[in-house]
């Protein structure tokens, strides 16, 4: 497998850019794979809604879940009011309220990367569970800026380490956040594995608007997105079935 590197100013391209190297002649896998989005800050918009339309279509034609969907999975968008004063609190209890019905969906039955963050407890663990954000804005405040303070554990191996041929969560691993000069922000999230048509671009998306949060919660203004799988696939579906998907992002990306 040869590796993958895209560097974009805008999440749609980046996904498409990526999704057209997979469905090119050099097979259907990469290793590693790195994409990062850069300036976030200086664009009024980082997502061109044709792209990402055009893909919802064809997830929805094939039964997977939307692009919001698997954003949702990784950040609440629409439990977070940022004008608030106390947003974060306000989030976090909404959150906890909603989870016993968020729990009881199917697909959830593994577990939700925003449940791991906000309530990391490990099997038969009896104390309090570990709010990793909250306990990351915190120590950031009060002075500890040391980088590997900064970080959020999704893979608890009380729970994941199973003799299971397949799993399908947690594919994210970690995810970490780096000040950057001038009060700017990066957020990086590490997959194992990743299916980038069923997939990235809602991992893309879910890591962009945690890390606006998070920048929030830090006076900050998160500047880059940066997702790294160890392994990148197409996903589930071939390559033909995704012909026309691919001929549309081709013009996409032309326009």
């Amino acid at each position: 497998m040869k590796p993958l590197q895209i560097t974009e100013k805008n999440l749609s391209v980046a996904w498409a850019r990526g999704f057209l190297d997979l469905m090119g002649p050099d097979g259907s896998q990469r290793h590693p794979a790195t994409v990062t989005i850069n300036d976030i800050e200086r664009q009024s918009d980082i997502e061109i809604a044709a792209i990402r339309g055009r893909l919802d279509t064809e997830l929805k034609d094939r039964r997977d879940s939307l692009c919001a969907t698997v954003a949702g999975t990784l950040f609440p968008i629409s439990m977070w009011n940022p004008t608030l004063p106390d947003n974060a609190d306000a989030l976090y209890k909404r959150y906890a309220k909603a989870w016993p019905k968020i729990a009881k969906c199917p697909a959830n039955r593994k577990g939700v990367y925003f449940q791991r963050l906000t309530a990391f407890s490990p099997l038969g663990f009896t104390g309090e569970a570990v709010n990793q954000l909250e306990f990351i804005v915190e120590t950031y405040r009060g002075g500890n800026h040391r980088k590997s303070a900064l970080q959020a554990a999704i893979l608890d191996p009380t729970r994941d380490h199973t003799d299971n041929r397949q799993k399908g969560f947690p594919c994210l691993q970690q995810v970490s956040f780096t000040p950057l000069k001038n009060d700017r922000l990066s957020i990086t999230g590490y997959y194992a594995t990743q299916y980038h048509f069923e997939k990235a671009y809602g991992n893309y998306l879910g890591l962009y608007r945690l890390g606006r949060f998070m920048a929030h919660q830090l006076d900050m203004q998160l500047t880059q997105v940066v997702c790294v799988a160890s392994v990148v696939s197409l996903g589930n579906t071939s390559k033909s079935q995704l012909q026309l998907l691919c001929d549309d992002m081709h013009r996409l990306i032309s326009n």
